[in-house]
């Protein structure tokens, strides 16, 4: 089954915790702290991997969470850093954050590879918080927190040549006399329904061709699944417009072209402006001296694009579309390739996090809260069996302004502030 979209969650690893330790060995007094510090979270990794087509393991696993670090150990000794998280995905694949909308990197080369998730840092042992006054701490820095988010991946097929045209003009049936891929064939819409990919050989060169299921008239407004296949057209260099010339769905070639070309416009410019080659299929239905087929070859050649009269199943007139399709590949890959332009996902921006070190007052019932991001940290680093490990926080809730907050909105000596899931008393010095 081919799979071009997927959403999973993915999770770095937490930081390990410092460790809080003393030195206890014989004939060592006031050895002092030697608690070491913790490891650091593993990373997610996504990286481009050439073996991989599609999706599909996607389907089955959506939840990707990296290695924790470990946390510090006596003796100095740290802890060892979480195993990263590698997440192969397929050459082409846009990595898209879920909150967001807007794009974490497009992986279109096999090794081309990113962070998205970063692991948290490794606490500080209690060893780090010794001085000239505070010769035993008794508590240690937690490690810090893992990144979580969820991501879109979104599969658009890296081809050479991409085959366009409605349903049942003969698409599939070029693409398995041309290359060695095993289409299904049949007399009936909509018998391709995920795109196919095979290699031609031709003159001593060679190129990626993908069959995209037949397109329908609104299709770039969503009719059918045309957004769903509109996008495997982006990454290519060359179009063939495969066009059933004989009519043999009722329908008037002119109009078919024309509504193709209609979609690939409105589903976006740089779409309409790809080289397109024309095929003019079912011609053993025809002559080349048919009405039908000359009008159509007029109207085509005068819109600037070049008609190749074929007929697929017979192997009629498709050795002339391959060679001119790779004469103009060979073209295209002289001049220089206009990148893909998106809104990308600024990770500068997810790094700092302004909101990191801000403290949030409220009240609460009868009393008042604090919370805050590195005020979990710190809460979280405190052992509140010790009397410097409290007096930290509290200096540390001092100095960021949040007290002072407080007494703005009525705190008063004797109320209650409750830190998380821990309550104190003010006591107005």
């Amino acid at each position: 089954m081919f799979v071009d979209r997927a959403k999973i969650s993915i999770q770095s690893g937490k930081g390990g915790d410092g460790c809080v330790s003393f030195r206890r060995e014989p004939f060592v007094p006031e050895g002092g702290p030697n608690g070491g510090d913790g490891g650091k979270g593993g990373d997610v990794i996504f990286l481009a991997d050439t073996n991989l087509r599609t999706l599909m393991d996607f389907r089955y696993k959506r939840k990707y969470e990296a290695e924790n670090g470990q946390n510090g150990m006596k003796y100095n000794r740290f802890g060892k850093q979480g195993e990263n998280l590698v997440i192969k995905v397929p050459p082409g694949t846009v990595v898209i954050d879920e909150e967001t909308g807007l794009v974490m990197k497009d992986l279109v080369h096999g090794g081309d590879s990113f962070v998205a998730a970063r692991g948290g840092k490794g606490g500080k042992g209690n060893v780090n918080f010794k001085t000239s006054t505070r010769q035993a701490p008794n508590f240690a820095e937690a490690g810090g927190f893992a990144q979580s988010r969820n991501v879109v991946l979104e599969l658009k097929l890296i081809a050479d040549v991409g085959l366009i045209g409605f349903p049942n003009v003969g698409k599939s049936t070029l693409l398995a006399i041309s290359t060695s891929a095993n289409p299904k064939i049949a007399n009936y819409h909509f018998t391709t329904i995920t795109p196919n990919l095979g290699v031609v050989e031709i003159f001593d060169t060679s190129f990626v061709m993908a069959d995209i299921p037949g397109l329908i008239e609104g299709a770039s407004a969503g009719a059918g699944l045309g957004l769903d296949f509109l996008k495997h057209i982006e990454r290519t260099k060359l179009l063939i417009h495969v066009v059933d010339v004989s009519g043999s769905e009722g329908r008037d070639p002119i109009e078919d072209f024309d509504k193709i070309n209609k979609e690939l416009s409105s589903f976006g410019e740089k779409l309409i402006k790809k080289p397109q080659l024309v095929a003019a299929n079912k011609m053993d239905m025809l002559d080349e001296e048919n009405e039908k087929y000359l009008a159509f070859k007029t109207y085509v050649e005068e819109k600037g694009y070049q008609v190749f009269p074929i007929s697929a199943p017979i192997n009629q007139g498709v050795k002339e579309l391959l060679g001119t399709a790779a004469a103009e590949l060979h073209r295209l890959e002289q001049e220089p390739q206009e990148e893909e332009i998106y809104e990308f996902f600024d990770f500068d921006k997810d790094k700092e996090d302004p909101d990191y070190r801000e403290i949030y007052a409220s009240r609460s019932g009868g009393g008042y809260a604090l919370e805050g991001k590195q005020l979990r940290k710190i809460f979280n680093s405190t052992n509140f069996n010790d009397l410097g490990s409290l007096r930290y926080l509290y200096k540390y809730i001092e100095k960021n302004g949040a007290i002072d907050k407080l007494k703005e909105m009525g705190l008063s000596e004797g109320d209650t502030i409750r830190v998380f899931d821990y309550e104190f008393e003010y006591i107005d010095e």
